[in-house]
């Protein structure tokens, strides 16, 4: 069941086009991430779902009903502001309880809710406090507790952690990702960090300069990327050059590059002599001291041969940069217990079914 249409959007302020044809369905109960960077459309998306902006052409629908010009407060949506947008004067449940006196809920309703969600919360026992006595966290959790306290159909939350230092901001995401998953709600998250929509998100709506770059599975748009942009904005990548020799099967392609042949996965359909870019993650890449190809490499398996240009020491990872034979360099992650010098060979060796091709 579609919970949520946005049906091609778009929005001008002036001369300046910031929504170009936006079509994204959303599902009963999924986690929805719009990401991109700044500037790129994603919160005045979000704000055109709220009903603070209305778009110039366009649908919105909540299930079967047109939304488009309805007010916000007849949305049936429950808003989490990054500034968490608390009320300094109230106590924490007169925070909670300020939605449910506009919308005339009962007393004894307003106390059931009220203390159903800060259960929800893990905030039982601080219905008296004030936002000043609370950490970032606990407050965080209060404006989540806020939105939902009205039980909306669609929740939204606009970049919610990014006034959270890193422990913590870690810590929310996990917590907002279950508390979503047991209430069962519909929920919009703006983001412009590529860990956090990876980690919280059933669907990402990769966005830039005003229009959608890719919709789908974390793992899609991570393993499958649409572009060298999206591949490049989603997480660390190498790429390298090349043109398509020939398709052997099963989506797998030989690939000539400067630095030898290589077998790679990509779409469907790719003619001979394309040029393509083969990109490989990282952490999906081998690495053997001297130029001997790891025993336990499989027939599908890319041999290539290098020298250390440098090595950084991450904690876990030590993150090699290595200039291939053919001159590309390609950072590579070894584990943060094995030492390698610069200027040490080095064998590198992925799987076909660890790349995407890419056009150039």
């Amino acid at each position: 069941m579609t919970a949520l249409t946005i049906d091609r959007i778009n929005k001008r302020y002036g001369d300046l086009h910031i929504l170009k044809d936006i079509t994204i369905p959303i599902a009963q109960g999924e986690f929805v991430s719009l990401l991109g960077p700044s500037g790129c459309g994603k919160t005045t998306t979000l704000r055109c779902i709220a009903g603070f902006e209305r778009p110039d052409s366009g649908r919105i629908l909540f299930g079967e009903r047109d939304v488009t010009r309805a007010l916000p407060e007849q949305r049936d949506i429950g808003m989490v502001f990054q500034s968490y947008a608390l009320f300094p004067h109230m106590t924490v449940a007169e925070n909670l309880g300020f939605g449910l006196e506009v919308r005339k809920v009962e007393p004894a309703e307003r106390r059931r809710r009220i203390g159903d969600v800060l259960s929800m919360v893990r905030l039982e026992g601080y219905e008296k406090r004030f936002p000043r006595e609370l950490s970032g966290g606990q407050q965080q959790r209060v404006a989540l507790a806020r939105a939902l306290v009205i039980e909306p159909s669609v929740l939204l939350l606009d970049e919610p952690l990014a006034n959270l230092d890193a422990t913590l901001r870690d810590e929310m995401r996990f917590f907002i990702r279950d508390l979503q998953r047991r209430v069962g709600i519909t929920a919009i998250y703006v983001t412009h960090d590529q860990s956090e929509a990876i980690v919280m998100s059933d669907k990402i709506v990769v966005m830039s300069a005003g229009s959608i770059s890719q919709f789908g599975t974390p793992r899609d748009v991570y393993e499958r990327p649409a572009s060298r942009s999206v591949a490049d904005f989603i997480g660390r990548s190498n790429t390298l050059r090349g043109h398509v020799v020939e398709a052997t099967g099963d989506g797998i392609y030989r690939i000539e590059t400067s630095c030898g042949g290589i077998g790679a996965t990509g779409p469907s359909g790719l003619a001979r002599g394309v040029e393509v870019s083969v990109m490989i993650r990282p952490e999906n890449i081998r690495t053997t001291n001297g130029d001997a190809a790891p025993a336990e490499g499989g027939a599908a398996d890319n041999v290539l041969r290098g020298a250390v240009v440098s090595s950084v020491y991450q904690g876990s990872a030590n993150q090699l940069k290595v200039e291939l034979n053919g001159g590309d360099q390609v950072v590579v992650d070894v584990s943060g217990r094995d030492a390698v010098a610069a200027g040490q060979r080095v064998a590198l060796s992925f799987a076909a079914g660890d790349t995407w091709l890419l056009a150039s």
